[in-house]
């Protein structure tokens, strides 16, 4: 805006001018004075400041802060059995080391370091999830995480009972690691990454699991499907006696950026892409990749509109999502090569009015990461779009990234998405997500919470590291690009189907959860498994898991289905092969190579 001017404006010359001049001159110049108040483009704020404070839900422990456990049970005590609540807590550890701690992790809590490795955190104690809230039973122990720790356990083992949404990222456990519920009762887990596991890992009761670039001393057992790429210590690959897959490095990983102080100021790390990965990231010095200061970054807090982001991002700001709800009337657009769009505490993104939570263009480099959409009312018609339709650049040397981006449709409250994820964009990396058409809580029926289709990835060379797909009402993955690749994938298909006719798929039964179209040459999975649990009319019949053309380039190693008690039962495993599953055994029918 340009500034006004200091004084009358000033008149020069002779003659004097008639009134009729004088009036015209004056005319003239207040018209000029007024236009220099009028922009010549749109309307512009004031600029969005980036970076401070994190707020009242991110909580910020140093060595010296008193009563910490009394804080981290507090916050345990309101967020153990708070499923659906609206709670959203971040614990933030300084570097130090920290004595006599069990920080246990209820509902929508993360725990994490501030240290640029995990080695800079030191905690003489444990971060704790058990299931005593559910009877001992942790199939429902979602929603929260730990990263960027080192622990010493008491007892020499660390409990992480955990089933979907529940990442262990760039950990370091000094001594064993219990997957399990105290008693061992059930888990459906789960997924670590860049961790190091001086001690072996006991699964016991986990149906299934995903390990990636990590190191391990051990590993005990399998139950259906335990999948291991780019991990030190793995055991070999055995499928399907024992389950497991493995795989020596991960194609192609970027691991997730994360807050750290550097002496005090708050940074965000963004890890380097590695390429045939394997091992951790920071056990031989600093990590590769690069810093971003907080103040490149608009600190989002509840309240904030969709304007006032966007607004943010149009910028050049990053965007850091701090603990909380965020009802939103209109789509984040993320058009800004290399933008961060980070959460902390399981912030939830809500999309009023049936828009698209959020969008990302096809441009190089976003990192989408750590926060969870859940769907409003009004049905919308995606809930996350990584790249428009039709794109088609390549963004191989520097791909967008999904990581620990969670979907939920029901549960919370009503809630209704005909596609809730769908990746345009080539090259994308989706490292651990859990898209859920809720199968409990509130909202929940076969037409309220109605969800289609889960995923459907239309990019080329897109990558899937941690496939969680639950419960949608038509397929729950759709893949139509080529050179697609899945590492691990885990489904269950729509429990509360009515009966038959409403799953029925033209002449066939069900529709597959994992369906790769007829006109991709190129394809491959490891490690997948999808069940089936038809508890409102188990007499279902679901044709199979899987659907693929019969290709040369299109390829699974290691495949299951399975009927939970014979709740339903499939009658193949992919396409007209496998073995049909029977009875209340719960025992997988396999098919170990296709085709």
């Amino acid at each position: 805006m340009h500034a006004p001017p200091t004084g009358p404006p000033a008149f020069h010359g002779t003659p004097r001018p008639s009134r009729r001049g004088l009036a015209a001159t004056l005319a003239a110049t207040l018209a000029a004075t007024l236009l220099a108040f009028v922009p010549s483009g749109p309307a512009h704020a004031d600029p969005i400041e980036g970076g401070g404070d994190l707020g009242p839900n991110v909580i910020v422990f140093d060595p010296s802060t008193p009563d910490i456990q009394g804080k981290l049970d507090e916050v345990f005590k309101q967020q153990e059995s708070a499923q659906f609540g609206s709670g959203r807590y971040q614990f933030l550890f300084k570097p130090g080391t920290y004595n006599g701690l069990n920080a246990q992790l209820g509902f929508y809590t993360s725990v994490s370091g501030l240290g640029l490795s995990p080695d800079d955190v030191n905690i003489n104690g444990d971060v704790t999830v058990d299931a005593g809230w559910f009877n001992g039973n942790a199939t429902q122990n979602f929603w929260r995480s730990a990263e960027n720790l080192s622990l010493n356990p008491v007892n020499g083992t660390n409990r992480w009972a955990v089933s979907q949404a529940a990442p262990f990222r760039r950990m370091h456990v000094k001594g064993g690691l219990n997957l399990a519920p105290d008693g061992y009762g059930w888990a459906s887990g789960g997924y670590i990454a860049d961790s190091k596991i001086d001690g072996s890992v006991g699964p016991y009761s986990q149906q299934q699991w995903y390990t990636r670039d990590s190191s391990v001393g051990g590993w005990q057992n399998a139950v259906w499907n335990m999948t291991f790429s780019g991990v030190e210590g793995a055991p070999a690959q055995s499928f399907p006696d024992p389950p497991y897959t493995t795989l020596e490095t991960t194609p192609t990983s970027r691991e997730k950026p994360f807050l750290y102080l550097d002496g005090a100021d708050y940074k965000v790390f963004v890890p380097e892409k590695r390429t045939n990965a394997r091992g951790v990231t920071w056990d031989s010095g600093a990590p590769a990749g690069s810093s971003i200061d907080l103040d490149q970054f608009y600190v989002v807090k509840p309240g904030a509109t969709a304007g006032t982001i966007n607004a943010a991002l149009d910028q050049g700001l990053n965007l850091l999502f701090t603990p909380g709800v965020y009802h939103l009337d209109g789509t984040i657009e993320v058009d800004r090569p290399d933008t961060v769009v980070l959460g902390l505490g399981l912030a939830t993104i809500i999309p009023d009015n049936g828009v698209t939570a959020m969008k990302v263009a096809d441009v190089d480099g976003v990192k989408l990461a750590g926060f969870l959409i859940d769907a409003g009312p009004v049905n919308s018609e995606t809930l996350l779009e990584v790249g428009p339709e039709g794109s088609s650049a390549d963004h191989a040397a520097n791909p967008t990234t999904v990581q620990d981006v969670f979907i939920r449709i029901g549960g919370a409250g009503p809630g209704k998405a005909t596609t809730s994820m769908v990746i345009n964009s080539d090259d994308t990396i989706v490292d651990h997500t859990w898209v859920w058409r809720a199968d409990h809580g509130d909202g929940v029926g076969w037409e309220t919470n109605r969800a289609d289709f889960g995923v459907r990835v239309n990019g080329d060379d897109v990558l899937a590291t941690g496939l969680f797909v639950e419960h949608f009402n038509k397929y729950d993955v759709e893949w139509y690009g080529e050179r697609g690749r899945t590492i691990f994938f885990q489904n269950e298909k729509a429990y509360d189907a009515p009966n038959q006719a409403a799953i029925q798929n033209g002449d066939t039964k069900g529709y597959a959860a994992y369906r790769v179209d007829d006109s991709v040459e190129q394809h491959e999975g490891w490690g997948m498994g999808s069940y089936c649990y038809y508890n409102v009319d188990p007499t279902i019949r679901q044709h199979n898991g899987f659907a693929a053309p019969v290709k040369p380039g299109v390829r699974f190693h290691h495949l299951l289905v399975v009927s939970l008690g014979g709740q339903g039962q499939y009658e193949r495993v992919i396409n007209d092969i496998g073995e049909p599953t029977s009875g209340t055994s719960t025992i997988p029918s396999v098919v170990v190579q296709f085709p």
